[in-house]
């Protein structure tokens, strides 16, 4: 275990001087069960005053067990908690807030169609005949103007972009004076210019001896803003560090005991011929409205073309739509050639097109069945003999896949359901690979994994596009994004804003395209492979 010395002086770097700063949190040797699983293993947890403190781990390390715990959301079986050194109960997220704790959950807790201030006061006990929302927008505007958040108390939430609703999230416990503030995966949907912005908000609030704790698999991002990181491990605490005195490197092996390899060496590109052409596509969304709005794009065999862009701006139904599981209304679908825009599913897998979609769980898998049937779903034709299921071929095609795809379960008869995120991942992007396919469609690949399932994923589709596989790769994860792509289309509003060549991508100019403030009007990677 890797202890970090002198948390007071770490603090005092974020912001106030070492001499004033105090203890802001203790949990103390939290424990909680879940049946027989232990998910919270006498951890102990401290957070100083005026520090940004990451804490960090695998899926089902307990991360989210400890933070429920603080908020008041899950009880624990034994332990204790202290703020500002005094015990504290927390028994509801009524008693957290009463203790100035706040937590933003990566799903923001929001009425769209009420305004600012509406979804600040909301919930709150008020006294009197009549609330006064005219001085709660004038408190609400002195909190933005303080802490640079730049939100107007009168605008509606639904017309606010998804970073500046975030900032509705914190005013929301500002108001509520929180001097303890938890966030959930807090830049899961921010453009990097929205990023900078929100870290800039973090160190004002420290700086007025607030304290942030920040849960979030990004390493890169805990580097650059927090102070400490704790690190949990299967349910323990796997060490406290300070991140002046490590690297990335050095959080991922803590988080899962091994090294990690955290960047991706591509080979140089030696694209073949189209093989899947996207023509003036229009696609609408279950409520009728337009998400995809005349896309142009083609991959080569042996090529990744990455789809960035914010959540919620058409990424989804352009991958539904190349397989025609969404009605498309104009526009062609072309793999090697050959027109499947209203194929059916099953001649555009046997077209060559395969897909590894966001949801894993709903869409991706059948989580009753085993992960042997899943690994041969869509292909029961191949896994049968005269009408019969081959027993023999199908556990030989689910050992393979489990060896080759590094999934970890107790054997192949494990249901699905049963499986990590990260271990059913991996079973999906396996069966779908091991179609060798023409065209891949990969959608948030890596979402919810930890690092070494990321780094997993990250080499299974290198391989795929040695193969000579054509990879359409969306997420929202731009690094993700940059470091697999040999191009970039960058996606708002439904429609393409520009394609640039990886290699040579600035991250400030997607970011642009990804909020819609500007798009590139010399797509010369459009159509091909820059040499």
């Amino acid at each position: 275990m890797v202890l970090a010395t002198s948390p007071e002086a770490s603090a005092g770097e974020a912001g106030g001087s070492p001499s004033k700063v105090r203890t802001m949190l203790e949990m103390r040797r939290i424990t909680k069960r879940f049946g027989a699983t232990l998910a919270n293993d006498a951890i102990d947890f401290s957070v100083m005053q005026g520090e940004i403190h990451a804490l960090l781990g695998e899926n089902g390390a307990g991360k989210s067990t400890l933070m429920q715990i603080l908020y008041g959301m899950v009880q624990p079986d034994s332990g204790e908690i202290l703020v500002a050194n005094r015990e504290v109960r927390i028994e509801s997220p009524r008693d957290a807030i009463a203790a100035q704790v706040g937590m933003i959950h990566q799903e923001f807790m929001l009425v769209p169609s009420l305004s600012v201030v509406e979804n600040v006061v909301l919930g709150l006990g008020h006294t009197g005949e009549r609330l006064d929302l005219a001085a709660a927008a004038r408190r609400i505007a002195e909190i933005s103007e303080e802490h640079g958040l730049s939100v107007n108390p009168w605008d509606k939430v639904e017309d606010l972009p998804i970073g500046v609703q975030q900032r509705v999230e914190i005013l929301k416990l500002l108001y509520r004076d929180a001097r303890l503030l938890i966030l959930d995966e807090p830049t899961a949907v921010l453009t990097p210019q929205e990023v900078t912005g929100f870290f800039n908000v973090l160190r004002s609030l420290v700086q007025q001896q607030r304290a942030v704790v920040i849960v979030t698999h990004k390493l890169r991002e805990i580097m650059s803003i927090a102070q400490r990181v704790t690190v949990l491990r299967h349910g323990r605490l796997s060490g406290v560090v300070h991140t002046a005195q490590t690297d990335e490197h050095g959080l991922a092996r803590l988080m899962v005991g091994r090294d990690v390899n955290l960047h991706v060496d591509k080979p140089a590109l030696a694209a073949g011929k189209t093989a899947l052409d996207i023509e003036q596509l229009h696609v609408r969304d279950h409520l009728g409205q337009p998400k995809v709005r005349g896309i142009d794009l083609s991959v080569r065999a042996g090529e990744i073309l990455g789809i960035a862009g914010v959540d919620g701006n058409g990424q989804s139904e352009l991958a539904e739509a190349i397989l025609n599981l969404r009605k498309i209304e104009s526009g062609h679908v072309r793999v090697a050639g050959e027109d499947v825009t209203h194929e059916t599913v099953a001649r555009h897998h046997a077209a060559g097109l395969a897909y590894v979609p966001a949801d894993r769980r709903s869409v991706g898998a059948l989580t009753s069945l085993s992960i042997a049937d899943n690994a041969m779903l869509g292909r029961h034709r191949h896994f049968s003999k005269r009408g019969l299921r081959d027993l023999r071929a199908i556990r030989e095609h689910a050992a393979a896949l489990m060896k080759r795809f590094d999934v970890r379960a107790s054997g192949m008869d494990v249901p699905a359901g049963k499986l990590s995120g990260g271990n059913l991942q991996k079973v999906i992007f396996g069966r779908e690979a091991m179609r060798a396919p023409k065209v891949l469609v990969v959608e948030q690949p890596t979402r919810g994994l930890d690092v070494g399932a990321i780094e997993v994923v990250w080499q299974a589709l290198i391989a795929q596009r040695a193969a000579g596989t054509a990879i359409v790769l969306i997420s929202a994860e731009l690094e993700e994004i940059l470091n697999l792509s040999d191009r970039v289309a960058v996606i708002h509003g439904g429609r393409i804003m520009g394609i640039v060549d990886a290699a040579n991508a600035d991250a400030t100019e997607i970011g642009l395209m990804m909020a819609g403030a500007t798009a590139r009007t010399d797509n010369t990677a459009h159509n091909e492979v820059q040499a």
